[in-house]
């Protein structure tokens, strides 16, 4: 079965995560920026979500995970849980 790294953001708004991935693409560290701002629990180890198989995440996080272009920072991608940033770091 398929599996893959991935780390995210999650916060509530779609011009937050806007905001946040502008952030990103001037330098700033995901890590950090994820602590700071993510309201899902892996904020705390800096969006880290380890490996993850399909079916694990919800279906709009997981079609980015597993079609999406590697090390690229995708999104906003809206779930029922708010708006996030991707991205991937391996899949096999």
């Amino acid at each position: 079965m398929p599996k893959a790294m991935a780390r995210h953001i999650l916060v509530k708004t779609e011009a937050e995560a806007a905001q946040l991935k502008k952030r990103l693409a001037n330098g700033e560290a995901f890590d950090v920026l994820a602590r700071k701002h993510s309201t899902c629990p892996s904020g705390k180890k800096g969006g880290d979500l380890g490996e993850v198989r399909p079916g694990q995440m919800v279906r709009s996080i997981d079609q980015v995970i597993f079609k999406k272009a590697l090390r690229e920072v995708h999104g906003p991608v809206k779930s029922q849980f708010g708006y996030h940033l991707v991205q991937v770091f391996y899949r096999e």
